[in-house]
């Protein structure tokens, strides 16, 4: 067997029992090495499932100055139909132009520090500097901008319509653009020339100035701030700790805002999984920050398929459908998991089968004691044990 240009074994679509055979035509080695479990799928997979992941590396590029953002959408990932993602970075003084959605908008910094500001429709104004692991949301409707602070930033933002696209979004350049300048001229009270230099279409993304302190570009509104944070500390919240990793959820009960997006940021430590579990509110829509892993989705009638995932990848989970999250390399698995909700629900396979009686379970699986006594009644979202 050859050899790859890392030194690793070209791997090759054969079982260990000789099904399948060597692949001597064209191939994409290094796809075949980041997914192993598509060229040889357990021999629990079974039947056809759509795709259920796509990399932000695949996405089409966007770059302006002040900034780059690339996005997934059920143009990419079809099944994806409840919610989009966009990757975003911006430079130090790059600003996401002043803009609105019809879609709610849910963030995640992933690096840096950016300004967001944003006025309700009362007037109600807010203004906050975010880093690395903090939240925000926007609801639909409300206008916000995002700017990045002396560092730069990289974040995610998931809206709540798989159809999405960022590039549609309604900006302030753009219908600044699109209005007869008399129109423009009567609304403010000022001559034709004041809109002499706006700009000709949206600018989407620009390179600014790095602001100054809050307190030094904050304006005070005589409706006061907004009556609910647009911003959650999510790192700063005390995690749910069991063997094997972390869980820390987000939903409109910590951070009341946020009504149409629920998750959960979840930590994975080698050799640990995120238990066999569904969730019998909505889909499911993964991004992966760190490390790698696999997950086998369960559809029922006897189909179920493996993917594998690595930072930057995006996953997909149908409606209330069986998984796990198996940490598959070396390093700790990070990942957020998140819902259009306004609760994030889950439903354990243990925990199920430990609260029901324990001879139904043992005839209807023909098991014995060993697995009804090692049942757990407490929910453990992330699991390993001693030896396995």
């Amino acid at each position: 067997m050859g050899k790859s240009k890392s030194d690793r074994p070209v791997p090759e679509p054969m079982r260990s029992d000789g099904a399948g055979w060597v692949d001597q035509g064209p191939r994409n080695i290094a796809r075949d090495l980041q997914n192993p479990d598509m060229l040889v799928p357990p021999i629990t997979d079974n039947g056809l499932l759509p795709n259920l992941k796509f990399s932000f590396s695949d996405a089409v590029m966007t770059l302006n100055h002040g900034g780059w953002s690339r996005e997934v959408t059920v143009r990419e990932l079809p099944i994806a139909t409840t919610l989009a993602g966009v990757n975003m970075s911006l430079t130090p003084g790059g600003v996401r132009e002043l803009h609105w959605h019809q879609q709610a908008e849910w963030s995640y910094m992933l690096l840096g520090r950016a300004r967001i500001t944003s006025v309700d429709q009362d007037g109600r104004n807010f203004i906050a500097d975010i880093g690395p692991g903090d939240l925000w949301y926007f609801p639909p409707g409300i206008p916000h901008s995002i700017q990045g602070l002396e560092e730069g930033c990289e974040f995610l933002l998931v809206f709540d319509d798989g159809n999405f696209s960022d590039l549609n979004t309604l900006s302030i350049s753009d219908w600044f653009a699109h209005t007869p300048r008399d129109v423009l001229s009567d609304n403010f009270g000022v001559p034709e020339s004041a809109f002499a230099h706006i700009p000709p279409k949206q600018v989407y993304i620009f390179q600014g100035e790095v602001p100054g302190s809050i307190r030094e570009e904050e304006v005070k509104s005589p409706y006061g701030t907004v009556p609910l944070s647009f911003t959650h500390r999510l790192l700063a919240q005390k995690p749910i700790v069991t063997p094997g990793g972390s869980v820390r959820i987000v939903d409109s009960r910590n951070f009341p805002i946020s009504k149409t997006i629920a998750a959960a940021l979840v930590e994975i430590k080698p050799g640990a999984m995120r238990e066999l579990h569904w969730h019998p509110n909505n889909d499911e829509w993964q991004y992966y920050l760190t490390g790698q892993g696999r997950m086998t989705v369960f559809t029922g009638e006897g189909t179920a398929r493996t993917f594998d995932y690595r930072a930057g990848d995006v996953g997909y989970v149908p409606f209330a459908t069986g998984h796990y999250i198996q940490n598959t390399g070396s390093t700790t698995l990070w990942f957020l998991e998140m819902f259009k909700s306004d609760r994030f629900v889950d439903v354990s396979l243990n925990q199920w089968m430990a609260l029901t009686p324990h001879d139904l379970v043992r005839a209807n699986l023909n098991v014995g004691p060993e697995l009804i006594d090692a049942l757990r009644k407490e929910k453990w979202p992330v699991v390993k044990y001693p030896g396995y």
